[in-house]
């Protein structure tokens, strides 16, 4: 008699324990590998960015780049300053892993040339979206913070033209010279084959923008990582304006570059030259893209 009531026993407790599972399961309790709050949906797995580290940004920039963006630092005497000017400064940075940046800054007795370089590497916090989609979101308001002008179009049909050299119209003297980076990365040239000074009073640098040609207008670029823009602004107008700042700014992946170059001319009235400076700013980008590439 205590067997057979024992057995019944044993059999309603393991009912008990099936029943509260099944009950569970489809009360709404959620599995292991589910969001919270979304039962029976698995957490979705997103990739990581393809960049984990950043550059070290002051020796992203070889010497004979910094020849061409920097025409007076050949001209500095001083072995020990030259070597200064070459190295360049690091911005101050709590997270090398995350932005590191590097400054040069050199004077010579037609300009003063400066030059930032900043790299970002950006990791997404939220599970759902991956490094790219962020990193992507965050260029979009870049781009909309420079504020680049409606795209004009030029009479040649080449306003949209994103080469690395800018595809710009050319003077008589320049129509043979190319612009572009060989595969060594040979910094750009004047038109007697050595690296020329940005500073020019040519017509194309007038400080009004209708007077800028299209081809040099601030714009979006596609040839350069996967998004990438050019901006062009005259710090100053007027007959007195003497400087001028080109920036261009990228996206690769998870990580965004921007080059602010700019140049400051001795001559009261003349202006730097928008396409020279264009041409050199871009192709440190393309070498540093390269670079990152690779």
């Amino acid at each position: 008699m205590q067997r057979k009531a024992y057995v019944p026993g044993v059999a309603a407790l393991l009912a008990a324990l099936l029943a509260g599972c099944t009950g569970g399961a489809e009360g709404g309790a959620t599995a292991d590998d589910s969001n919270p709050g979304q039962p029976g949906v698995a957490t979705e797995t997103v990739e990581p960015g393809k960049y984990r580290t950043l550059p070290e940004p002051c020796g992203a920039v070889g010497d004979k780049m910094l020849d061409a963006l920097l025409p007076g630092i050949e001209e500095i005497t001083d072995e020990e300053q030259r070597e200064k000017a070459y190295a360049g400064e690091p911005t101050l940075a709590y997270d090398t892993d995350r932005k590191v940046g590097c400054r040069w800054k050199v004077e010579s007795a037609e300009a003063t040339d400066h030059l930032f370089v900043d790299f970002e590497r950006v990791v997404s916090y939220d599970g759902a979206v991956s490094d790219d989609s962020e990193a992507e979101q965050l260029f979009a308001q870049q781009v909309e913070a420079a504020d680049l002008p409606e795209p004009v179009a030029s009479g040649s049909g080449s306003a949209a033209s994103d080469s690395p050299s800018g595809s710009s119209s050319l003077s008589a003297g320049e129509a043979g010279e190319s612009t572009d980076a060989g595969p060594s990365g040979e910094p750009p040239t004047g038109a007697g084959g050595t690296p020329s000074s940005s500073a020019s009073a040519s017509s194309s640098t007038g400080a009004s923008p209708d007077e800028t040609p299209a081809e040099v207008q601030p714009r979006l670029l596609d040839d350069l990582g996967d998004e990438a823009f050019v901006d062009d602004e005259p710090g100053n107008s007027g007959p007195t304006a003497t400087r001028r700042t080109v920036t261009v700014a990228f996206r690769t992946s998870n990580v965004m570059v921007t080059i602010e170059y700019a140049e400051q001319s001795a001559t009261l009235g003349v202006v730097p030259d928008s396409e020279e400076m264009q041409d050199k700013a871009r192709k440190l980008a393309s070498q540093l893209a390269d670079s990152l590439s690779g």
